[in-house]
């Protein structure tokens, strides 16, 4: 886990590692909450749209993506992102019977909060690391940014398009955070060899916020 202060408010800005975030999914059997929590950490969707996307749009999505619609009622632009195979699971089995047009989560995006909230709690209260007491809903949504970044490596074009970014400078200030030694040395590699070098890991180190503010951003 990483944290940073927020610049223009209270509260810290957090980065889960793949293993946290597994563990906030595994605190739920309910496959409606998992889907919730994997939807935001696994797929990297907001708030709003864990709530809205429905049973169609994991099926009319080419195998291995969810089509996220920019609104929902309009229903005229879609980005395609990527999920892993055992969200893929867990969907086809909660939604068995399901009607094309039902929600997937039926539930508000207060819920969605509260979900997070709780099984965050818990793992605080069973390890008493307070980082954990600062998770939200979006800090699933930029762990999962940070993590195709610097531990799969995906093209920082190619994460904005999955994740329905198209702000550079704030998904820049947001995202990409400071390069590690560690990450250099790797990317290193594969410039001067064929092999990539090394491990993908923790590499990811979100930006500060006096590095924002050196380049005139909030």
């Amino acid at each position: 886990m990483r944290l940073d202060d927020y610049a223009e408010k209270d509260g810290k800005r957090v980065w889960l590692t793949e293993e946290e975030i597994g563990r906030l999914v595994d605190v739920y059997e309910d496959p409606e909450k998992r889907v919730a929590l994997m939807l935001a950490g696994r797929a990297g969707l907001r708030r709003s749209e864990i709530v809205s996307v429905q049973k169609k749009d994991f099926e009319m999505a080419p195998s291995g993506f969810v089509r996220v619609w920019g609104d929902y009622a309009k229903r005229d632009k879609y980005r395609e992102a990527p999920i892993p195979n055992e969200l893929d699971h867990v969907v086809s089995a909660l939604t068995h019977g399901y009607s094309d047009e039902d929600r997937v989560v039926d539930a508000s995006g207060t819920t969605v909060w509260r979900w997070v909230q709780r099984a965050a709690d818990g793992i605080q209260e069973e390890t008493g690391d307070e980082g954990w007491g600062y998770l939200d809903v979006h800090d699933l949504r930029r762990s999962w940014g940070g993590h195709l970044l610097w531990d799969c490596g995906v093209l920082p074009t190619v994460v904005m398009e999955f994740g329905g970014w198209t702000d550079w400078d704030t998904f820049a200030d947001h995202y990409l955070g400071e390069i590690t030694p560690q990450a250099q040395q790797r990317e290193r590699e594969k410039v001067f060899s064929e092999s990539e070098g090394g491990e993908g890991g923790d590499v990811y180190s979100p930006r500060s916020s006096a590095i924002g503010q050196s380049y005139g951003r909030s």
